[in-house]
């Protein structure tokens, strides 16, 4: 949504869509489009574009994983950039562990030298992030694909597809923090983190209601509809301020 994006499939399980669905129904009460597919088995990250090939329909397109976490004055503006590029972009930041991911070895001048998946000597410690922004050749590229060793597609396999044809840039989050929330430490680090960030700054992190509003999808009177949902709690009053102006 902070990129533009208002047509967006969610892939989950077979065991989990529904949640997700139920949760946040067709998107039109947000001013957005919501699309729901199983990904029947974990046959690798690449294999979303192959599930969503009709939902892209040869248009460009944005991955982002859903257990990734972002938070950053500047993220919405990296986004829309990346959204604008002819090229494909990957979103990356620097880590003090970087053999735990994809590293992204870059020049002076800031293009991508080369990536390695979990090296043991790190070219860099520049990790890719789970944000990644295609033209609208992903799904052929996808196709020439060949499963790793452990039986999957692999997303690195597909940028390094990119990199090779000297289509594949990066945008480097260099004030803001990025969760990989894959372990139970990670989640707890990345909910305590929110707590404290809202707590102190009397903010919502990801709210989705107020983007809406804010991008001019939704009207004052449908901010108001979503608060009163939520009974008499501290979220309804948070909707309700921005409406008053008491929050920025």
């Amino acid at each position: 949504m902070q990129a533009g994006i208002r047509d967006i499939m969610i892939i989950s399980s077979n065991d989990h869509i529904d949640l997700y669905r139920n949760l946040l129904g067709d998107g039109e009460s947000f001013g957005i489009n919501f699309e729901y597919r199983v990904q029947a088995e974990p046959n690798g990250i690449p294999e979303s574009f192959l599930i969503a090939e009709d939902f892209i329909s040869n248009r460009p397109s944005c991955l982002i994983l859903g257990d990734n976490v972002f938070h950053s004055s500047t993220l919405s503006s990296i986004l829309i950039k990346c959204s604008k590029k002819e090229i494909a972009s990957i979103l990356g930041t620097r880590v003090k562990d970087p053999s735990r991911f994809g590293v992204v070895e870059i020049s002076q001048n800031g293009e991508i030298l080369g990536i390695e998946e979990k090296p043991l000597n790190p070219s860099s410690d520049i990790a890719v992030t789970g944000i990644y922004f295609y033209d609208e050749d992903v799904v052929l590229r996808t196709k020439e694909l060949s499963k790793s060793p452990r039986g999957e597609l692999e997303i690195t396999d597909l940028n390094s597809l990119y990199l090779r044809e000297e289509k594949l840039s990066i945008e480097i989050l260099e004030d803001g923090v990025w969760f990989d929330c894959g372990t139970y430490n990670s989640l707890l680090e990345c909910s305590n983190y929110i707590q404290a960030f809202e707590s102190r700054m009397n903010n919502k992190i990801a709210c989705i209601e107020e983007i809406a509003w804010r991008k001019g999808w939704i009207r004052d009177e449908d901010l108001e509809k979503h608060a009163n949902k939520y009974g008499n709690s501290s979220f309804k009053k948070y909707l309700i301020n921005l409406l008053n102006h008491e929050n920025y």
